[in-house]
Parts: C-alpha cells; sequence; structure tokens
C-alpha cells in the first residue's frame, strides 16, 4: 500500500464503502505498526546475542587425542510447542516479565585438601579434573561475561538476579566457601591452600595416574597429547582481584555444599582428616574399586575403607595442614553469607537470613521481578549420597507459599479451588532434578520425618498453575523437559544447565515474556565465560588461565562432553506454554 496518510487514504471514497475502507485502512497501518516492531526488536536483538551461544560457541578442532577449541558458529533459538502452540504475531505483541541468569555446579575445588580422592576418577569421573587447578579463576570469568552482556537478547531487559543452583564449592570446605562468596560479590583471592609458597596436590606427586603440567614427567595425559605449560601450578594458585558481579545475587545449596565429596554424610568424624597433614594419593586399583562402591552405596563403610587406607595403604604425602580446609555446616553456610564483606551487589544474606543462620533451613523465597516470585529449596539429603529430596516439613512449607501467591489451584481429585489475592508467576530453583530425587534415606537429625522424591515434586507443581518453570543442575548436563498435563494451565517446563567445572561449562539466560494471546514464552540462552576461545601454553595471565580452564576441560579423559552438551532442543530456546488464568 502506498504511503497515504489515513485521511488521504480515504479522500473520495463512497459513503458506503467508507466503514469497509476504515477498517481496511486500520488493519493495514495497524499490521505496519507490527512489522515496524519486529524489525526494529529484530535490529536491537542483533546487537545483543553479543557474548551469547547464539552469537558463537567453542568448538574442537583438530585430529590427535587432545583437541584445541576454537570459535565455531553460534546455535539457533529452538521453538519448543510441546506445551502452547506458538502464534505468528507474537514477536511484536510480547512484553518483558523477567530476565535472569543462572550459574550452577560452580565446584570451586580445595585440589591440595586431604579429603578429596583423585585416585577414584577412573571409577568416578568427578573425583578429579585436569582443569580442577582453574575453577576459581573460570568462575571469575564467567562473571566477567555476565557483566559485560546488556540483558536478555531476545526482551531486551536487564538481569534482575544470577541465581547459583548449589554445588558452588566442591567439598563444602570453609575455605571454598570463602572463594565462592569472593568470586561472587568481588574482592582479593588466593585459591590455594596449605603452603602459599608451593602446591602441595596430585599434579606435582609424581603419579604417572595424573597431569604434571610444570614438568616433563611423562604421564599417562600427556601420553594423550597434553601439553606442558611452566609455572601453570605457581599462576593457578597466585593472587588475584575479582571484579564480582554487578548484578544482585542468590545461592541454592547442593549436595557438594553439604556432604564430604558431595556424597558421604558429614557426621562431624572427619574433621581432623579436613585439617590435617596427611594426603592419601593413590592405592591398589582393587581397593580404589572397593572405596569407589562404597562411596556409591553405603557411606559408613566408605568412612572406614578410608580410614584403614590412610593407615595402611600409600602413597600418603605429607602436606601443611590448614585450618581453613574445616567443612562448614548449614548454619555457617547461610551465616557467611550473611557476612558484610561478602555483600557486594546485595541483597543482604543472599536469601539467607538470620533465621536462617540460626535454623540451618536453607530454602527461601524471593522477588525475581515485579509478578514473578521465586523459590529456592534446599533438595540435599544429609544422610549422604549425591542424589537428593525434600522432607515434609519443606514440602508443606513449599505448598504453603504456592497457596498464599495464587489465586486457584486443583486440590488432589483435579477440583478447582479459589485462594488467595496472589497471582505471581512462579520459579522454582533446587540443585537436583526431578530425575535425581530418589534418595529417600531418612535424614540423621530428623529420622522420623518424611523424605519426597523428584516424582511427587512434579505432581504438587502440577497443581499451581502459575507454576511457570523448575530450574536445576546436579546433572552437568542440558535438557530442558516439558511437564505437561491434560489441562494445560498445569504444565510447566523443567530447565537442566550443564555445570561450569566441566564442558561445556555454561550458564544460562532466563527470560520471561507474556505474548499477549493467552501465551508465554520463556527463552533460554546458554552462555559461556569471557575467556577467549584460543589458547596459548605459554600464557599464564588470568585471561591465558581462563582458556585454558575451558580447553582442559573438553580434554578430561573421563569426561563425556558430548553427552553433557546436550541436544540443540536444550540449548538456545523458546519454551512456549499456557498462561495461567487469573
Amino acid at each position: 500500500m502506498p504511503a497515504y496518510s489515513r485521511r488521504q487514504f480515504l479522500t473520495g471514497a463512497s459513503a458506503a464503502a467508507a466503514g469497509a475502507a476504515l477498517a481496511l485502512a486500520d488493519s493495514w497501518y495497524a499490521s505496519a505498526a507490527v512489522r515496524d516492531r519486529a524489525v526494529a526488536a529484530s535490529a536491537a536483538r542483533a546487537v545483543r546475542i553479543g557474548g551469547t551461544t547464539l552469537e558463537q560457541v567453542a568448538t574442537p578442532t583438530g585430529t590427535g587425542p587432545y583437541k584445541l577449541l576454537r570459535s565455531g558458529p553460534g546455535w539457533p533459538l529452538v521453538v519448543r510447542t510441546e506445551l502452547a502452540a506458538a502464534s505468528s504475531a507474537r514477536d511484536a505483541r510480547r512484553t518483558a516479565l523477567a530476565s535472569f541468569v543462572q550459574f550452577t555446579d560452580l565446584h570451586l575445588a580445595d585440589t591440595e585438601s586431604p579429603v578429596r580422592f583423585e585416585f577414584l576418577a577412573p571409577h568416578n569421573d568427578s573425583a578429579h579434573r585436569p582443569q580442577e587447578v582453574l575453577t576459581v579463576r573460570g568462575a571469575s570469568s564467567l562473571v566477567e561475561r555476565v557483566n559485560s552482556l546488556v540483558g536478555g537478547p531476545w526482551t531486551g531487559q536487564p538481569f534482575s538476579l544470577v541465581m547459583a543452583t548449589g554445588d558452588n564449592t566442591d567439598n563444602h570446605e570453609l575455605i571454598e566457601l570463602d572463594w565462592y562468596l569472593s568470586v561472587m560479590s568481588g574482592g582479593r583471592v588466593t585459591p590455594n591452600s596449605g603452603d602459599p609458597a608451593r602446591y602441595e596436590g596430585v599434579q606435582n606427586s609424581g603419579n604417572a595416574a595424573f597431569w604434571h603440567p610444570e614438568s616433563s614427567f611423562r604421564d599417562s595425559y600427556k601420553g594423550r597429547g597434553f601439553p606442558e605449560i611452566p609455572r601453570f601450578l605457581s599462576a593457578a594458585g597466585s593472587s588475584f582481584t575479582a571484579p564480582g558481579l554487578r548484578t544482585p545475587w542468590y545461592s541454592t545449596v547442593g549436595n557438594h555444599d553439604d556432604s564430604i565429596e558431595g556424597t558421604l554424610p558429614d557426621l562431624g568424624l572427619l574433621h581432623s582428616l579436613y585439617t590435617g597433614d596427611r594426603k592419601l594419593e593413590g592405592c591398589d586399583q582393587a581397593e580404589a574399586a572397593k572405596l569407589a562402591d562404597a562411596l556409591r552405596n553405603d557411606p559408613a563403610q566408605a568412612v572406614l575403607r578410608l580410614a584403614h587406607l590412610l593407615k595402611n595403604s600409600g602413597p600418603v604425602r605429607h602436606i601443611t595442614a590448614d585450618e581453613r580446609r574445616a567443612p562448614f555446616t548449614p548454619k555457617e553456610f547461610a551465616t557467611a553469607h550473611l557476612d558484610p564483606k561478602y555483600t557486594g551487589p546485595g541483597p543482604v544474606g543472599h536469601g539467607f537470613t538470620a533465621s536462617a543462620a540460626d535454623s540451618g533451613k536453607l530454602y527461601y523465597t524471593f522477588p525475581v521481578s515485579e509478578g514473578v516470585l521465586g523459590i529456592s529449596l534446599d533438595t540435599t539429603n544429609p544422610a549422604g549420597f549425591a542424589d537428593g529430596s525434600v522432607g515434609t516439613a519443606q514440602l508443606k512449607w513449599l505448598e504453603s507459599v504456592l497457596q498464599a501467591h495464587s489465586g486457584h489451584w486443583y486440590d488432589g481429585d483435579g477440583h478447582v479451588v479459589k485462594g488467595g489475592t496472589g497471582g505471581a508467576l512462579v520459579v522454582l530453583f533446587s540443585h537436583h532434578t526431578s530425575t535425581s530425587m530418589g534418595n529417600l534415606l531418612p535424614d540423621p537429625h530428623h529420622p522420623f520425618e518424611g523424605r519426597h522424591d523428584g516424582a511427587a515434586l512434579v505432581a504438587l507443581l502440577q497443581r499451581y498453575p502459575n507454576v511457570v518453570a523448575w530450574v536445576n543442575g546436579h546433572t552437568h548436563e542440558n535438557r530442558i523437559t516439558a511437564h505437561g498435563h491434560t489441562v494445560p494451565e498445569r504444565a510447566f517446563w523443567e530447565i537442566n544447565t550443564a555445570s561450569h567445572v566441566d564442558f561445556p561449562q555454561h550458564a544460562r539466560i532466563i527470560e520471561i515474556a507474556d505474548n499477549g494471546d493467552g501465551t508465554l514464552s520463556l527463552f533460554t540462552t546458554l552462555v559461556e565465560s569471557a575467556a577467549p576461545y584460543t589458547t596459548d601454553f605459554s600464557d599464564t595471565s588470568e585471561a591465558g588461565l581462563a582458556a585454558l580452564y575451558r580447553e582442559l576441560s573438553y580434554n578430561d579423559p573421563y569426561a563425556t562432553p558430548d553427552r553433557k552438551l546436550g541436544a540443540p532442543v536444550d540449548h538456545n530456546t523458546e519454551l512456549l506454554l499456557t498462561k495461567p488464568r487469573g
């Protein structure tokens, strides 16, 4: 249609045709406005994708056993319509409701700790990683990336918060907790324990089962193409200033923040081993297999086997004792978040209150944005083992919160119940996923309280239509699951994001938008750290170490990077769902 004004369009029209012409003009101008808004949004989005995997992705190259990483093409948006259809005009109509970032499974690791069992790596890929001396620097580089982004790439809305969904530390040590809080809030960090002048972990032990980066020693990793990097360990443990997030941040607790190696229940029996001067660096493979099996199936037996190995097997390395390695309790975890030196961009306590510090109850609510409520759960089981569950008291608390913020919900028989004056959309955060919450062992601190699995939690959430997403970690994989229901408004999305210790080392941007047509869109966009893609084995600067952290993680011989990467439907997505009725 020519660029006439609305009045010009009607000039000369007969009275009989005026009504039809007016309707046609209004329709055309409305569609033009929609088109113009869509074009403008597309141009703005082209700027906002920078720094995300929509723009570029770390990609392995080469034919040898050790792969270099380079920048590869970005991943496109995948629209998922399992839970609701996508209208063609939604791009121009949508209104942004929330924009935030998820970190998960940072695993900031004290690699010199006596209470690490690196020799179990052939039986458990998380026991040792060649890149783990760089976890603190890698996490700080991820913070740099988030600081550089202007907001969500699809709505343009600035981030209201960053949520770290558990396993923030690797072995729930006070020193690891200090590193985590310093990286998130900003400040001087020295990622080294024991003797500040030397490294005392397995990577200079003389044991050929581990990579010795500073030495020409022919270990098994160098047989796979791993490089020799002079000053690697000393540079990794040197002090640096972490910039800290510019966005308010919150913490959710994970099993590695609660248990020894994320598996053994902390009953106060191994404090002297944590802070002592003896580190077991290997044992007979048959003994290692027995210990690995006990860690998976019998925590009490695992403690006994560990004590036996320290007394009767070797090699045992004498290291510098360090009281800062002492394990923290749930109460101490909350208390540390309240320390003024870690306030950073806020909020005070980062989700935890003085009441949480007194009680050790590490679950809470917080505002994601206006009209969107966040709920952080504690899905760890103090009885041990990696997988989780929730106790009855916490489940009842969760239901009371959902009812207080719901205008209506469904009872167990599917009948509608009119409820409170709420109506906020709800995003649930936890460490564990719906499929990794089968650990129903009784809590030793509350032995008569029931425990509830992931299926029970899904069933509860589907009774409350304003629950739109459950965001979690733990699996170290990217996976997005549609939890459908015969009543469309009772469906929700589960968004599981890979770790930042194993490749692909992703965090995730999540945006929520109202499409103005009875549907909502949840946009998920994966982001990598600010580290360059190309590595230089002679570069031990901050950026150089962060780049090595990513590349070494891809080459970890015990890892499965392709499985953890996930499929395109688990990467950059638009997740449609029915908007709950009022």
